[in-house]
């Protein structure tokens, strides 16, 4: 089951306004999507990870519904908070199956596919994780475009939607970040 944009935004709307129900009337309409970010990422991670998709994403849910205050306005903006939950749940499982600090594959990650690829090992999603928190200290808006189009697959269309800017902004950050991330990883990794 999907929803339309309008629905589950409309939901979400509600959710914010404080309606106990939303959660429980949203997840039906996000949960495929979501899932198939989850496997995604999964599928690109290495061979012997143990979490799951379905796990992945009910740990995001219930992370989400645990917030005490929701402010969620659009469908995008939903999955941008969704992709920020599942690259912090990643992450921490990372670094709870003892992953070395530095990947010695660092500088092979595929900005521009925005997705992993399939020789990534725990330590690469840490340092990206490290390099997209030094990003956010200089620039916060970048690291949330790379964050949203890497983690979250959205387009820069959605993504211009969550941030309240224009497309070619995101554009323009999305390039400047790839540039920044690259030099950042390419450097740790030497």
């Amino acid at each position: 089951m999907s929803g339309t944009p309008a629905e589950v935004t409309q939901i979400l709307h509600d959710w914010s306004a404080g309606d106990g129900s939303a959660p429980e009337r949203l997840i039906p309409l996000v949960y495929d999507e979501l899932r198939r970010l989850a496997q995604s990422y999964l599928q690109q991670e290495r061979t012997d990870h143990t979490l799951q998709a379905t796990a992945l994403v009910h740990e995001a849910y219930l992370r989400l519904v645990d917030q005490t205050r929701v402010s969620i306005n659009s469908r995008a903006h939903f999955f941008g908070v969704a992709a920020h939950l599942m690259r912090q749940i990643l992450v921490d499982h990372a670094r709870a199956h003892g992953a070395q600090k530095r990947g010695g594959a660092a500088d092979r990650l595929a900005l521009d596919e925005a997705r992993f690829e399939p020789e990534h090992q725990a330590g690469d999603l840490l340092a990206l994780d490290e390099a997209l928190v030094s990003l956010a200290q200089i620039d916060e808006r970048k690291s949330k475009v790379v964050e949203m189009r890497f983690f979250g697959g959205l387009a820069e269309k959605e993504i211009a939607v969550v941030l309240d800017v224009s497309e070619k902004t995101v554009a323009r950050d999305w390039q400047v970040a790839k540039l920044w991330l690259y030099r950042e990883l390419s450097e740790e990794s030497n």
